[in-house]
């Protein structure tokens, strides 16, 4: 079995700035992962030429079950909304995460998280390195329960806030979720947290320690895949560890092979 997380930069690619939908595909198969999560994803865009791209990723990896769960409606950045349980934005630009499962899918789950209410002091990845002040944006967590060739597994993916605090908040809110769901429990995704803070704050296990953030020299691990010990028989042990360099995103993939 091979779990994976990926930060697409919804499908920008850094060399040239442009969404290539071949290029996506590529990237995404290369990977061969049976589980994959994926962040900072588009449905309907103009930015990536209004391509569902988790679908594409999906198609790519020849997975029957995939799913999409906006965080907002409108574009990072530009004019937005939260969703609400009443509000799909079905029909216009949404942003979010994936989950994509090459194996049969119980059941979905969608937990929403709410944003710090106030602007947060943040280091602008430019040149000049200035402090800005951003307004944080909704996050969401998408569950599945599959039935794997190991059995039952409960599978999460999320990208969480980038300010710091508020994202162990989030870690804890999701933790307490997951653990009403049946185990074995693994979570994948963008925590926005480096590798000794996300298992010190969850109180999970890692199951890859590769840095991943900023693609061409990774520094940090901000991308995680993460196993809950409580309960449930164990996962197999864990063969490889990797985190390829693709030709889309300022993040690594993050990929492991499980026995």
């Amino acid at each position: 079995m091979r779990l994976a997380t990926f930060n697409v930069l919804h499908g920008r690619s850094p060399h040239d700035g442009l969404v290539d939908e071949t290029r996506l595909a590529t990237a995404v198969a290369t990977l061969d992962a049976d589980i994959l999560a994926l962040q900072e994803v588009d449905r309907d865009q103009s930015r990536s030429n209004h391509l569902d791209l988790t679908a594409i990723a999906a198609s790519a990896m020849n997975a029957p079950e995939h799913r999409f769960a906006a965080a907002i409606v409108g574009t990072p950045g530009e004019q937005l909304r939260p969703l609400t349980h009443d509000d799909d934005g079905h029909g216009e630009p949404l942003y979010g995460i994936g989950l994509i499962s090459r194996y049969p899918v119980r059941s979905w789950q969608v937990t929403r998280l709410a944003p710090i209410p106030l602007r947060s002091p943040v280091i602008d990845p430019g040149p000049h390195g200035r402090i800005v002040l951003l307004r944080d944006e909704p996050r969401v967590v998408l569950t599945a329960i599959l039935d794997t060739p190991y059995g039952p597994i409960t599978a999460a993916a999320t990208h969480l806030s980038f300010v710091p605090g508020w994202n162990i908040r989030q870690l804890r809110q999701v933790v307490r979720a997951l653990r009403t769901l049946p185990p074995p429990r693994i979570l994948l995704g963008d925590l926005n947290l480096p590798a000794g803070l996300a298992t010190l704050a969850s109180g999970w296990r890692s199951l890859a320690r590769r840095p991943t953030y900023p693609a061409r020299q990774p520094r940090v691990q901000l991308d995680h895949i993460l196993a809950d010990p409580r309960g449930g028989h164990p996962l197999p042990a864990v063969t490889a560890v990797n985190a390829p360099i693709t030709t889309i995103s300022d993040h690594r993939p993050l990929v492991v092979d499980l026995a």
